[in-house]
């Protein structure tokens, strides 16, 4: 599960086309098996369930209230773009979600964006979240609040993002489970070559307190400071930086794996030994 933070924006038509994957109908209805999840205080404002048959159009509109609503709010260097657009992709070997699953991820990435705060039904900031192409779900915030203040979204987000998605992954169970002392040589026996350069590579691996997990946070971390800064330039260089981060975490799973297959038992390949030897004998 690959989270992506996009540029802020002005609008929210554009992330909202992206995440259908074609243009902005007004005649289409979205239900809530597209749109999965969306900010509590919807159902206080609309209790009729109403928002059941907005069409695109009408959704991005919603998200354009509180621009309406509070025409000057900005941020703390009075910016204007307070559409926050997040995707998170599933990786290509993972299981499809259901629609329960979708929503409960919504939330969970909702609340580490900093946009959702449990316990806040009535107020709070608008968003919403789309799944309408496979293995992809997008939320899209304002992060202007219904009071008029401006959401900055935390100086970590990033890290927030990733750590987040590990976590779901491991409950939804998208990640296979460490087999642990299983995948060891067998007990009271000497370390191999093999099994100690998978201590070496499981170290590297390591989420929690490897060298590469704490490489990708910085970058992460300096990917979100870019994109704030001003111009087309720090968008580029924000991007290419997330693109390297991910590329770094697939460097992590893949020594996982390898790992894993370094620590087999071989007593497979020791009773194949066997066999052979034992054909040649003479009677």
């Amino acid at each position: 599960m690959i989270p992506r933070l996009h540029a802020r924006t002005h609008s929210p038509r554009d992330p909202l086309a992206k995440a259908l994957g074609r243009p902005l109908s007004p005649n289409e209805g979205l239900t809530e098996y597209t749109v999965v999840a969306h900010w509590p205080g919807l159902d206080y404002y609309t209790p009729n369930d109403e928002q059941r048959t907005w069409t695109p159009v009408q959704w991005a509109e919603h998200l354009e209230g509180p621009y309406l609503e509070h025409p000057f709010a900005a941020s703390g260097d009075d910016n204007r773009r307070a559409i926050l657009h997040l995707d998170i992709r599933l990786r290509p070997n993972d299981r499809e979600l259901t629609g329960p699953e979708w929503a409960e991820t919504a939330h969970r990435f909702a609340r580490a964006a900093g946009i959702e705060i449990p316990g806040a039904t009535e107020h709070g900031w608008r968003w919403i979240a789309v799944q309408a192409q496979p293995g992809r779900l997008d939320l899209i915030a304002n992060l202007i609040h219904l009071d008029g203040t401006w959401r900055t979204p935390p100086s970590d987000i990033l890290r927030r993002l990733a750590d987040e998605a590990r976590r779901i992954e491991q409950d939804l169970n998208l990640i296979p489970v460490r087999t642990g002392s299983t995948a060891r040589p067998a007990a009271r026996t000497a370390p191999t070559a093999s099994a100690q350069l998978a201590s070496v590579l499981t170290q590297l691996a390591d989420e929690q307190a490897g060298p590469l997990a704490a490489v990708r946070g910085l970058i992460e971390h300096t990917a979100y400071r870019i994109a704030r800064q001003p111009g087309a330039a720090g968008t580029d260089t924000a991007h290419r930086l997330e693109l390297i981060a991910r590329r770094l975490h697939a460097i992590q799973q893949d020594l996982d794996t390898t790992a894993a297959r370094l620590a087999q038992p071989r007593t497979a390949a020791v009773a194949a030994t066997t066999a052979r030897h034992t054909t040649h004998r003479t009677p």
